[in-house]
């Protein structure tokens, strides 16, 4: 039941919708009851239906890199998302702790992800332009 108040030409009403079926209306106006037909369609919602297209995946499934990715050796993984802008080792390259391993762009600012250990790359997961998710493995060191 809704419940609404009008002043109508300096008079007051409290009116009452007690049911609404199809096009008529039982309603209470200070205690009378009445029928009354409603000639317009009856709006049930005044909230917007949001109608989405389903998503399409544009990223190559090799990108696209689970947390759960098993390694041999440590994992560098994508410390936020973004996309792989410029990788700066490859594999086999000999790495010191804090060598720029890659650059990681993301919010439109370019991250160097720096290694946090000697060794070697055995493994690089990623390529330029590819789009990793927060913890993605981007690349092993051994």
């Amino acid at each position: 039941m809704r419940k609404f108040k009008f002043t109508i030409n300096g008079s007051k009403y409290n009116v009452s919708i007690k049911d609404l079926e199809g096009n008529t209306a039982n309603i209470e106006v200070n205690g009378t009851p009445y029928e009354v037909e409603i000639d317009q369609e009856v709006k049930v919602s005044k909230t917007p239906k949001l109608v989405r297209k389903s998503v399409v995946n544009t990223i190559n499934d090799s990108a696209i890199l689970k947390k759960n990715t098993t390694v041999d050796g440590y994992k560098v993984e994508a410390p936020l998302p973004g996309n792989i802008f410029k990788l700066q080792v490859k594999e086999g390259d000999n790495v010191k702790k804090g060598d720029v391993l890659l650059i990681l762009e993301a919010m439109k600012m370019e991250n160097k992800i720096l290694s946090e250990k000697d060794g070697v790359v055995s493994k690089i997961h990623v390529g330029e332009g590819d789009a990793v998710l927060q913890n993605d493995v981007i690349l092993e060191i051994q």
